[in-house]
């Protein structure tokens, strides 16, 4: 496996200060080697053997040809990488090649075919409703109460025996308009830690010990308010940004590795925009860029990955929070504010971990854009462009930026460095990752 080195080193040392401090042995004192750490992690995203790929592409998608494969793997529909000199598949290879294959090759039948599925119907029902009922002040609208039970699980004799395990749960923010009501209902654990709403990710952490043979579970339950809002773009003024402000610096500024104005990311922003646009029309042209060019697809785990606005880029796919990144770092170097918003999106049958942004427009103020939704299958502009300016009622949000520290600080290597959702785990020995505890999420809907 090939890595450019002294790219890959800071790319390391980004992710590491997430950390309270690098981590330590404490019987020799040596620091493990981080990059053997995320070569076990690309491992595990890359688990299938060419036979086992092939099995999967005869199951799923029928008979190939060995020239059809070969362009697949070419134009990295059919994501690949050497390691350990030998050939291995993503493990979500042949999913996104379905999705990538149909997204180029059936463009014409993509609005009928998406626009009978249930999802999508209710999505768009559901915001037409937030349109008719907002007022010029975009209030938050439509409101819906949810009640949370979060458990984690780590798997049994992943740590010995009474060890302590650290935990950090996800948990709703309190600071926004469009989340309030928010109740902590019961823990697993009498004892925790709620991180306070200026931190950048939202925890309840919690600690426990190990029982040999038995799975530690963690659980949290808590009940909020969530609600919609849209902001129509003819109400949104055209005003100057104050640029000398410490405000404006900070979030129309680099984040490395992943919010970053590479000369590709430059190049693809003033290929779509001209530079006379004001920030509105900037947006809804570099929005309107992703619909038509960037096919949703399953995401390796971020903490291997090197830039992420260049992954998208390159290759023409991405997840909500991949084309996030990129659609911020556009965003950014063309002087307009913007931040990193995430938790989940619980909708009725269809919850799932989530990424989305807010722009900032002077004389407005901080408004939703989901860029990964993409336009609505709609005659109506404002239901067809809904998610450049709004947001539907059923998010869970939980961070206001990326890679920030946990609360209270994490020793080890974070699971995920930059964003945080399902939650994080580690004990003396290191971090615990994801192939070490599963995580469920239950909804009610009162």
């Amino acid at each position: 496996m090939k890595y450019n080195g002294l790219f890959f080193t800071f790319f390391l040392f980004l992710i590491l200060i997430g950390c309270r401090h690098a981590p330590v042995n404490e019987k020799t004192g040596i620091v493990p080697d981080s990059l053997a750490i995320i070569t076990e992690r690309v491992a595990l995203d890359f688990p299938f053997t060419e036979t086992e790929i092939d099995k999967q592409l005869k199951e799923k998608i029928g008979t190939f040809t060995a020239e059809e494969k070969a362009e697949w793997e070419n134009r990295n529909w059919l994501e690949w990488k050497i390691i350990n000199g030998e050939k291995r598949y993503f493990s979500r290879a042949v999913s996104n090649l379905n999705l990538i294959r149909k997204f180029h090759n059936q463009r014409a039948q993509r609005d009928s075919i998406e626009a009978r599925d249930p999802e999508i119907l209710s999505r768009k029902s559901h915001t037409q409703e937030i349109i008719k009922v907002s007022g010029k002040d975009a209030e938050p609208a439509i409101p819906v109460n949810l009640t949370i039970n979060y458990t984690l699980t780590v798997d049994a004799d992943a740590v010995p025996p009474g060890e302590t395990v650290r935990c950090w749960l996800p948990y709703p923010r309190e600071n926004h308009l469009r989340q309030q009501k928010v109740y902590l209902i019961s823990t697993s654990r009498g004892n925790f830690i709620l991180a306070p709403d200026s931190a950048i990710h939202r925890t309840l952490y919690m600690e426990a010990k190990v029982e040999k043979g038995v799975p530690l579970v963690f659980k949290l339950s808590f009940s909020y308010e969530s609600s919609g809002q849209y902001f129509n773009p003819d109400n949104i003024p055209v005003n100057q940004y104050n640029k000398e402000t410490a405000f404006y610096r900070k979030y129309t500024s680099e984040e490395p590795p992943h919010i970053c104005f590479t000369e590709k990311v430059k190049d693809l922003a003033d290929s779509i925009v001209p530079k006379r646009d004001n920030p509105v029309e900037t947006v809804r042209k570099i929005y309107s860029w992703f619909t038509a060019n960037i096919p949703w697809a399953g995401a390796q785990e971020y903490s291997i990955m090197e830039n992420i606005p260049e992954y998208v880029i390159q290759n023409r796919r991405g997840d909500c929070g991949m084309q996030t990144l990129l659609f911020m770092s556009m965003l950014r170097y063309r002087g307009i504010p913007v931040r990193w918003q995430s938790g989940w999106k619980v909708p009725p049958g269809a919850k799932n971990l989530h990424d989305w942004c807010e722009v900032y427009f002077e004389g407005t103020g901080w408004v939703p854009v989901d860029v990964s939704y993409g336009l609505q299958y709609s005659t109506n502009q404002k239901t067809r462009e809904f998610f450049i300016s709004g947001i539907d009622s059923y998010r869970l949000i939980i961070n206001d930026g990326i890679a920030g520290r946990l609360f209270p600080e994490k020793k080890f290597l974070r699971s995920e460095p930059f964003d945080f959702q399902r939650g994080e785990v580690e004990w003396r020995g290191g971090n615990l990752y994801f192939d070490k505890w599963d995580y469920d999420m239950e909804i009610i809907y009162n």
